[in-house]
Protein backbone atom coordinates (compact mmCIF):
# COMPACT_ATOMS: atom_id res chain seq x y z
CA UNK A 1 0.00 0.00 0.00
CA UNK A 2 1.46 3.36 -0.98
CA UNK A 3 0.65 7.04 -0.52
CA UNK A 4 -0.70 7.39 -4.06
CA UNK A 5 -3.34 4.72 -3.40
CA UNK A 6 -4.47 6.52 -0.26
CA UNK A 7 -4.66 9.91 -2.02
CA UNK A 8 -6.68 8.38 -4.86
CA UNK A 9 -8.99 6.60 -2.43
CA UNK A 10 -9.57 9.78 -0.39
CA UNK A 11 -10.48 11.76 -3.51
CA UNK A 12 -12.79 9.06 -4.89
CA UNK A 13 -14.46 8.79 -1.48
CA UNK A 14 -14.99 12.56 -1.44
CA UNK A 15 -16.70 12.68 -4.84
CA UNK A 16 -18.10 9.13 -4.93
CA UNK A 17 -17.52 9.38 -8.66
CA UNK A 18 -14.51 8.00 -10.55
CA UNK A 19 -14.57 10.54 -13.40
CA UNK A 20 -14.82 13.56 -11.11
CA UNK A 21 -12.07 12.20 -8.89
CA UNK A 22 -9.83 11.63 -11.92
CA UNK A 23 -10.47 15.19 -13.09
CA UNK A 24 -9.63 16.54 -9.63
CA UNK A 25 -6.42 14.47 -9.51
CA UNK A 26 -5.47 15.37 -13.07
CA UNK A 27 -5.08 11.74 -14.18
CA UNK A 28 -6.87 9.36 -16.52
CA UNK A 29 -9.98 7.60 -15.24
CA UNK A 30 -8.64 4.05 -15.88
CA UNK A 31 -5.61 4.84 -13.70
CA UNK A 32 -7.89 5.76 -10.80
CA UNK A 33 -10.05 2.67 -11.29
CA UNK A 34 -7.02 0.36 -11.35
CA UNK A 35 -5.53 2.00 -8.26
CA UNK A 36 -8.76 1.56 -6.27
CA UNK A 37 -9.05 -2.06 -7.45
CA UNK A 38 -5.47 -2.79 -6.27
CA UNK A 39 -6.17 -1.17 -2.92
CA UNK A 40 -9.33 -3.25 -2.42
CA UNK A 41 -7.44 -6.41 -3.39
CA UNK A 42 -4.70 -5.60 -0.91
CA UNK A 43 -7.22 -4.95 1.88
CA UNK A 44 -9.23 -8.04 0.95
CA UNK A 45 -12.51 -6.15 0.98
CA UNK A 46 -14.47 -3.88 -1.36
CA UNK A 47 -14.62 -0.26 -0.23
CA UNK A 48 -17.40 0.92 -2.53
CA UNK A 49 -20.78 -0.32 -3.68
CA UNK A 50 -21.14 -0.23 -7.45
CA UNK A 51 -24.52 0.68 -8.95
CA UNK A 52 -24.20 0.89 -12.71
CA UNK A 53 -21.81 3.77 -13.35
CA UNK A 54 -22.21 5.15 -9.85
CA UNK A 55 -20.36 4.25 -6.66
CA UNK A 56 -20.94 4.83 -2.95
CA UNK A 57 -18.77 4.19 0.08
CA UNK A 58 -19.77 1.03 1.93
CA UNK A 59 -19.33 0.44 5.67
CA UNK A 60 -15.74 -0.79 5.19
CA UNK A 61 -14.92 2.22 3.02
CA UNK A 62 -16.33 4.69 5.54
CA UNK A 63 -14.33 3.06 8.33
CA UNK A 64 -11.13 3.07 6.26
CA UNK A 65 -11.69 6.69 5.19
CA UNK A 66 -11.65 7.89 8.81
CA UNK A 67 -8.19 6.38 9.30
CA UNK A 68 -6.92 7.60 5.91
CA UNK A 69 -8.10 11.15 6.62
CA UNK A 70 -6.36 11.13 9.98
CA UNK A 71 -3.12 9.72 8.57
CA UNK A 72 -2.93 12.00 5.53
CA UNK A 73 -3.84 15.00 7.62
CA UNK A 74 -0.94 14.26 9.97
CA UNK A 75 1.39 13.86 7.01
CA UNK A 76 0.21 17.14 5.51
CA UNK A 77 0.74 18.86 8.86
CA UNK A 78 4.34 17.61 8.83
CA UNK A 79 4.87 18.95 5.32
CA UNK A 80 3.45 22.33 6.36
CA UNK A 81 5.70 22.46 9.42
CA UNK A 82 8.85 21.76 7.39
CA UNK A 83 7.94 24.29 4.71
CA UNK A 84 7.04 26.93 7.29
CA UNK A 85 10.38 26.41 9.04
CA UNK A 86 12.21 27.16 5.81
CA UNK A 87 10.18 30.22 4.83
CA UNK A 88 10.88 33.84 5.69
CA UNK A 89 7.18 34.61 6.04
CA UNK A 90 4.72 33.56 8.72
CA UNK A 91 3.35 30.68 6.69
CA UNK A 92 -0.20 30.13 5.52
CA UNK A 93 -3.53 30.33 7.33
CA UNK A 94 -6.65 28.86 5.74
CA UNK A 95 -10.05 30.14 6.84
CA UNK A 96 -13.53 28.98 5.83
CA UNK A 97 -16.71 30.93 6.46
CA UNK A 98 -20.31 30.72 5.29
CA UNK A 99 -20.63 34.37 4.27
CA UNK A 100 -17.58 36.32 3.09
CA UNK A 101 -18.97 39.60 4.45
CA UNK A 102 -18.64 38.11 7.93
CA UNK A 103 -14.86 38.04 7.86
CA UNK A 104 -13.90 40.74 5.34
CA UNK A 105 -13.25 43.65 7.72
CA UNK A 106 -11.43 41.57 10.33
CA UNK A 107 -9.33 39.85 7.69
CA UNK A 108 -8.35 43.19 6.17
CA UNK A 109 -7.17 44.40 9.58
CA UNK A 110 -5.24 41.18 10.13
CA UNK A 111 -3.48 41.47 6.76
CA UNK A 112 -2.54 45.07 7.54
CA UNK A 113 -1.10 43.99 10.90
CA UNK A 114 0.68 40.90 9.50
CA UNK A 115 1.55 41.51 5.83
CA UNK A 116 3.88 38.48 5.71
CA UNK A 117 1.01 36.07 6.42
CA UNK A 118 -0.28 34.07 3.44
CA UNK A 119 -4.08 34.05 3.85
CA UNK A 120 -6.46 31.74 1.98
CA UNK A 121 -10.22 32.27 2.32
CA UNK A 122 -12.93 29.77 1.40
CA UNK A 123 -16.72 30.11 1.30
CA UNK A 124 -18.24 26.86 2.59
CA UNK A 125 -21.39 25.51 4.18
CA UNK A 126 -21.31 23.61 7.48
CA UNK A 127 -20.89 20.16 5.90
CA UNK A 128 -17.99 21.32 3.75
CA UNK A 129 -16.37 23.00 6.76
CA UNK A 130 -16.40 19.70 8.66
CA UNK A 131 -14.59 18.03 5.76
CA UNK A 132 -12.08 20.87 5.32
CA UNK A 133 -11.11 20.75 8.99
CA UNK A 134 -10.88 16.96 8.96
CA UNK A 135 -8.50 16.79 6.01
CA UNK A 136 -6.50 19.89 6.98
CA UNK A 137 -7.62 22.01 4.05
CA UNK A 138 -8.29 24.92 6.42
CA UNK A 139 -7.00 25.86 9.86
CA UNK A 140 -10.12 27.66 11.08
CA UNK A 141 -13.80 27.93 10.36
CA UNK A 142 -15.87 30.99 11.24
CA UNK A 143 -19.15 29.15 11.65
CA UNK A 144 -22.71 30.37 12.11
CA UNK A 145 -23.97 26.96 13.26
CA UNK A 146 -22.44 24.23 15.44
CA UNK A 147 -19.71 22.02 13.99
CA UNK A 148 -19.48 18.70 15.78
CA UNK A 149 -16.51 16.47 16.49
CA UNK A 150 -14.65 15.28 19.57
CA UNK A 151 -11.41 16.63 18.06
CA UNK A 152 -12.72 20.16 17.52
CA UNK A 153 -12.19 23.22 19.70
CA UNK A 154 -14.29 26.37 19.43
CA UNK A 155 -14.53 29.88 20.83
CA UNK A 156 -17.52 32.19 20.57
CA UNK A 157 -16.76 35.37 18.66
CA UNK A 158 -20.04 37.26 18.83
CA UNK A 159 -23.83 37.10 18.80
CA UNK A 160 -26.00 39.27 16.60
CA UNK A 161 -29.67 39.74 15.86
CA UNK A 162 -31.05 38.43 12.58
CA UNK A 163 -33.54 40.82 10.96
CA UNK A 164 -36.25 40.44 8.36
CA UNK A 165 -35.50 42.34 5.15
CA UNK A 166 -38.49 43.30 2.98
CA UNK A 167 -38.80 45.32 -0.26
CA UNK A 168 -39.69 48.99 0.02
CA UNK A 169 -43.47 49.38 -0.04
CA UNK A 170 -44.10 45.87 1.29
CA UNK A 171 -46.99 45.43 3.72
CA UNK A 172 -44.43 45.00 6.53
CA UNK A 173 -42.68 48.25 5.58
CA UNK A 174 -42.92 50.54 8.60
CA UNK A 175 -43.60 47.75 11.09
CA UNK A 176 -41.36 47.50 14.15
CA UNK A 177 -41.67 43.71 14.36
CA UNK A 178 -43.59 40.77 12.89
CA UNK A 179 -44.31 37.24 14.11
CA UNK A 180 -43.55 34.01 12.27
CA UNK A 181 -47.26 33.37 11.73
CA UNK A 182 -47.62 36.76 10.05
CA UNK A 183 -44.86 35.73 7.65
CA UNK A 184 -46.39 32.33 6.90
CA UNK A 185 -47.84 33.21 3.48
CA UNK A 186 -44.90 35.31 2.31
CA UNK A 187 -42.39 33.95 -0.25
CA UNK A 188 -38.84 33.76 1.14
CA UNK A 189 -35.50 34.38 -0.52
CA UNK A 190 -33.06 32.10 1.27
CA UNK A 191 -30.13 29.74 0.89
CA UNK A 192 -30.07 26.00 0.26
CA UNK A 193 -30.12 23.53 3.12
CA UNK A 194 -26.78 23.43 4.90
CA UNK A 195 -26.40 27.21 5.15
CA UNK A 196 -27.19 28.89 8.45
CA UNK A 197 -29.92 31.21 7.07
CA UNK A 198 -31.93 28.21 5.85
CA UNK A 199 -31.37 26.33 9.11
CA UNK A 200 -32.63 29.32 11.11
CA UNK A 201 -35.65 29.85 8.83
CA UNK A 202 -36.68 26.20 9.05
CA UNK A 203 -36.25 26.19 12.83
CA UNK A 204 -38.35 29.33 13.38
CA UNK A 205 -41.20 27.97 11.25
CA UNK A 206 -40.99 24.44 12.71
CA UNK A 207 -41.42 25.93 16.21
CA UNK A 208 -44.83 27.20 15.04
CA UNK A 209 -45.74 23.96 13.27
CA UNK A 210 -45.32 25.64 9.88
CA UNK A 211 -43.16 25.36 6.78
CA UNK A 212 -41.86 28.43 4.91
CA UNK A 213 -42.84 29.22 1.33
CA UNK A 214 -39.70 29.59 -0.78
CA UNK A 215 -39.36 31.77 -3.86
CA UNK A 216 -35.60 31.44 -4.28
CA UNK A 217 -32.90 29.10 -2.95
CA UNK A 218 -29.24 29.79 -3.65
CA UNK A 219 -25.67 29.22 -2.54
CA UNK A 220 -24.67 32.90 -2.34
CA UNK A 221 -26.04 34.48 0.85
CA UNK A 222 -24.71 37.89 -0.19
CA UNK A 223 -27.14 37.96 -3.14
CA UNK A 224 -30.23 37.64 -0.94
CA UNK A 225 -30.56 41.36 -0.23
CA UNK A 226 -30.43 42.21 -3.94
CA UNK A 227 -33.16 39.67 -4.73
CA UNK A 228 -35.30 40.96 -1.86
CA UNK A 229 -34.97 44.57 -3.00
CA UNK A 230 -36.11 43.47 -6.47
CA UNK A 231 -39.37 42.24 -4.96
CA UNK A 232 -38.76 38.48 -5.26
CA UNK A 233 -39.59 37.85 -1.61
CA UNK A 234 -38.57 38.59 1.95
CA UNK A 235 -35.63 37.09 3.85
CA UNK A 236 -33.63 36.74 7.04
CA UNK A 237 -30.48 38.86 6.97
CA UNK A 238 -27.90 39.31 9.76
CA UNK A 239 -27.84 42.73 11.39
CA UNK A 240 -24.26 43.23 10.21
CA UNK A 241 -25.61 43.87 6.68
CA UNK A 242 -27.58 46.86 7.96
CA UNK A 243 -24.67 48.11 10.04
CA UNK A 244 -22.35 47.77 7.05
CA UNK A 245 -24.48 50.27 5.18
CA UNK A 246 -25.59 47.91 2.43
CA UNK A 247 -29.12 49.36 2.56
CA UNK A 248 -27.80 52.51 0.89
CA UNK A 249 -26.73 50.47 -2.14
CA UNK A 250 -29.48 47.83 -2.03
CA UNK A 251 -32.62 49.46 -0.60
CA UNK A 252 -34.71 47.27 1.70
CA UNK A 253 -36.67 47.85 4.90
CA UNK A 254 -35.56 46.16 8.13
CA UNK A 255 -38.01 44.62 10.58
CA UNK A 256 -37.40 42.80 13.87
CA UNK A 257 -38.67 39.20 14.11
CA UNK A 258 -40.76 38.54 17.19
CA UNK A 259 -39.48 35.01 17.86
CA UNK A 260 -37.09 33.47 20.41
CA UNK A 261 -33.44 33.21 19.39
CA UNK A 262 -33.77 34.87 16.00
CA UNK A 263 -30.05 35.46 16.09
CA UNK A 264 -26.73 34.19 14.83
CA UNK A 265 -23.85 32.97 17.00
CA UNK A 266 -20.45 33.15 15.32
CA UNK A 267 -17.77 30.76 16.56
CA UNK A 268 -14.17 30.15 15.60
CA UNK A 269 -13.57 26.40 15.20
CA UNK A 270 -10.29 24.52 14.76
CA UNK A 271 -8.96 20.98 15.07
CA UNK A 272 -7.35 20.38 18.45
CA UNK A 273 -4.48 18.20 17.21
CA UNK A 274 -3.74 20.02 13.95
CA UNK A 275 -0.47 21.76 13.19
CA UNK A 276 -0.90 25.56 13.16
CA UNK A 277 1.58 27.75 11.31
CA UNK A 278 2.81 30.97 12.88
CA UNK A 279 0.32 32.82 10.65
CA UNK A 280 -2.53 30.66 11.99
CA UNK A 281 -1.46 31.22 15.58
CA UNK A 282 -1.24 34.97 14.96
CA UNK A 283 -4.71 34.95 13.43
CA UNK A 284 -6.26 33.18 16.42
CA UNK A 285 -4.45 35.54 18.78
CA UNK A 286 -5.61 38.51 16.69
CA UNK A 287 -9.28 37.50 16.94
CA UNK A 288 -8.97 36.95 20.67
CA UNK A 289 -7.44 40.38 21.29
CA UNK A 290 -10.27 42.51 19.89
CA UNK A 291 -14.06 42.59 19.57
CA UNK A 292 -14.96 40.65 16.46
CA UNK A 293 -17.92 42.86 15.58
CA UNK A 294 -20.71 44.76 17.24
CA UNK A 295 -23.89 44.35 15.27
CA UNK A 296 -26.57 44.04 17.91
CA UNK A 297 -29.24 46.57 17.10
CA UNK A 298 -31.43 48.13 19.78
CA UNK A 299 -35.12 48.20 19.04
CA UNK A 300 -36.30 51.74 18.23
Amino acid sequence: MDLLQLRYFQTVARFEHISRAAEELGVAQPSVSRTIARLEAELGSPLFERHGRGIRLNAYGAMFLRHVDRSLSGLDDGIKAVRAAGELGLGRVGIACETLLTITTVLGSFRAAHPRADVRLFQSNAEEMQRQLRVGEVDFCVASQPLTGSDLESAELTREEVLLAVPRGHRFDGRESVTVREMADEPFVTTRKGHWQRTLLDRLFAAEGLSPTLSCEGDEPGASQVLISAGLGIGLIPAMSRQAGTETRVPVTWVHVDAPACSRVLTLVWRRDAYLSEAALKFREFLGSRPFMTHRLPRP
